[in-house]
């Protein structure tokens, strides 16, 4: 079952009332329980193809279905209500309120979810217990600036599973950490995807990309090709040099 599936989609922007088409006729399906890698350089349009897909960034042309809903057919109140709801998001920029420890901040999302309906008590509960199993239940009272940037990664990472969504998308989500806590982030990521999370993930970085299942490969706004780990060695470093090699016959 494809959780999303999106069809000659078309994202144009205008500037100095110019025409830029950043995305052009863009056409592929992520299943559930998949996680899906989207390569490319700089400017190629990946991370707007993330924006778009997600409902954070409006379609020019196309069709954008998740979990069977047109997005390009929402209003900007039911758009909301799916991110908050069905999708978990994890950014390069850790956005975390300053005035909220790290608990209350991976557990902000849940108190203003229509679908969960739970106390304040329970959520917490969830929120800790998601810390826990990620390493980091010790920092739970402190403040942003008290953690290290791999710490407040992990924390993002519970946030966006606070709401059980049925998709996660990350863009660059190691992209501003050392390689050590790169590391954890995407070990983490990997036992979500494990334990059935869909998710899709923006990334310049091939040993965060060996770790999907499928590597998707952008160019001046066209997917250019697609690569398929699934049948690829468990060994991490065979598994990078065949993508970096696959890499490196598109252009890269």
């Amino acid at each position: 079952m494809n959780i999303l599936e999106v069809k000659d989609l078309c994202k144009t922007y205008i500037v100095n009332k110019r025409q830029n088409n950043v995305l052009k006729n863009i056409n592929f399906a992520i299943g559930e329980g998949e996680m899906v890698a989207v390569m490319g350089p700089s400017g190629s349009g990946k991370s707007t193809l993330l924006y778009v897909v997600s409902g954070m960034d409006h379609l020019t042309a196309g069709e954008v279905s998740f979990c069977g809903k047109n997005i390009a057919q929402m209003g900007e109140r039911e758009l909301a209500d799916l991110r908050l709801d069905e999708m978990g998001f994890i950014f390069q920029r850790m956005y975390m309120l300053k005035n909220l420890t790290i608990l209350d901040n991976i557990i902000l999302p849940a108190t203003q979810s229509k679908k969960l309906r739970e106390p304040r008590r329970e959520t917490a509960r969830r929120g800790q217990d998601f810390m826990r199993r990620l390493g980091i239940i010790d920092i739970a009272g402190n403040d942003i600036n008290e953690v290290s940037g791999g710490q407040l990664q992990r924390a993002c990472i519970c946030r966006s599973m606070i709401n059980g969504p049925k998709m996660i998308f990350a863009d660059e989500s190691t992209g501003a950490l050392n390689r050590a806590s790169s590391d954890e982030v995407m070990e983490e990521l990997v036992k979500l995807n494990s334990g059935g999370s869909t998710i899709m993930l923006v990334t310049h970085d091939v040993k965060v990309a060996a770790k999907c299942k499928r590597v998707m490969y952008i160019v001046d706004g066209n997917i250019k090709g697609e690569f398929d780990l699934s049948d690829c060695s468990t060994q991490m470093r065979e598994r990078e040099r065949a993508l970096n090699n696959w890499l490196l016959e598109l252009g890269w």
